[in-house]
């Protein structure tokens, strides 16, 4: 099973793809992914959060709750990713620091701090 057939099932299909003998289809049922997906619709966002409130709930009282809560309807979105801009990559360089830790302290640094770090890091010869 892939994930696009479990949300496919959930959405639109209604089909109970969880009532089968296979352990491998509640296996490989990811419910954290499959509430971040639902997160991004503004009509079953309150469903994923009360699943986020009920993490405990086995995989198959999640999948069925999403069933049965859910209208029917086709919803496509994009993963959303972070953006790693070049001042990040400078101050992650220049620093030594994580991306978490880097995106922390950006709004302590002005545009002129981070062209100053981005000279010394290429050679440049200006000093911290």
């Amino acid at each position: 099973m892939k994930l696009g057939e479990y949300l496919n099932a959930i959405n639109y299909t209604k089909e109970p793809l969880m009532d089968t003998e296979d352990e491998q289809v509640e296996k490989k049922y990811a419910p954290f992914i499959i509430n971040r997906c639902l997160s991004y619709f503004i009509d079953t966002v309150i469903h994923a959060n009360e699943i986020n409130r009920f993490s405990s709930a086995d995989k198959k009282m999640q999948f069925d709750y999403y069933r049965g809560a859910i209208r029917k309807r086709k919803r496509f979105s994009k993963w959303q990713k972070k953006e790693i801009t070049d001042k990040l990559e400078t101050v992650k360089e220049y620093y030594g620091y994580s991306n978490t830790k880097a995106t922390e302290i950006m709004d302590l640094l002005n545009d002129e701090e981070i062209e100053q770090m981005r000279v010394y890091l290429t050679g440049g010869g200006i000093n911290p």
